[in-house]
């Protein structure tokens, strides 16, 4: 049978871990935020890599099944995200120009869609989805109107937001789970403690 105090200790480290975990992604977060341009190159590089990675091991999985039906299939895709990795590692700013354009029309898209559904469907969350719209579009035409020189600091700021975000959760999951771990260490201990004696079994003792 385990020692609970020694699962304890082991959760309490693990929770540990992701506190530390979650610091380190706060720190890259903030840095990130100052150098927005460093943070755009860095997910472009990332996203590149990733890419790559995720193709070869595709076109593996698709060898290893050869002669099924999906075997082709799984080489074109394969061969699609080889070749896209190659693109974004070899011309990372030009990908971050491409992905900015898309980023700023995905802003405008969503906000057109949202203020016309606002004012169409006129719903009990009308004013949220209106302000929704409006934000979404303003963002959208902000990006735009700066581009290309927007794509310098667009995706660097949102890779930013994302890695404090998480962080933040991790540092918050961390933090929770070691303190309820320390409860539940606590009450275990403490119901393993001999009650104390009362005076009625004092006086049985001395007879």
């Amino acid at each position: 049978m385990a020692d609970p105090a020694a699962e304890g200790k082991k959760l309490s480290r693990s929770f540990g871990r992701l506190a530390l975990l979650g610091t380190l992604l706060v720190v890259a977060g903030l840095v990130g935020l100052v150098y927005t341009g460093v943070a755009t190159l860095t997910s472009m590089l990332l996203f590149g890599w990733l890419l790559l990675i995720g193709g070869l091991v595709g076109l593996l999985h698709a060898i290893e099944s050869r002669g099924t039906n999906y075997f082709w299939l799984g080489v074109v895709v394969a061969a699609l995200n080889i070749a896209a990795g190659v693109v974004v590692l070899r011309h990372p700013h030009g990908t971050a120009e491409a992905l900015t354009m898309f980023a700023a029309l995905l802003f405008l898209t969503g906000g057109v869609f949202r203020l016309v559904g606002s004012v169409v469907v006129r719903g009990p969350q009308f004013g949220w989805t209106l302000l929704q719209g409006a934000f979404g579009l303003l963002l959208g035409l902000l990006v735009l109107f700066d581009w290309p020189h927007s794509s310098l600091y667009v995706l660097g700021l949102f890779f930013s937001l994302a890695l404090l975000f998480d962080g933040l959760g991790l540092i918050a999951i961390g933090v929770g789970g070691r303190r309820i771990v320390s409860m539940v260490s606590d009450q275990q201990v403490a119901g393993e403690l001999p009650d104390a004696p009362t005076g009625e079994d004092q006086d049985r003792s001395r007879s």
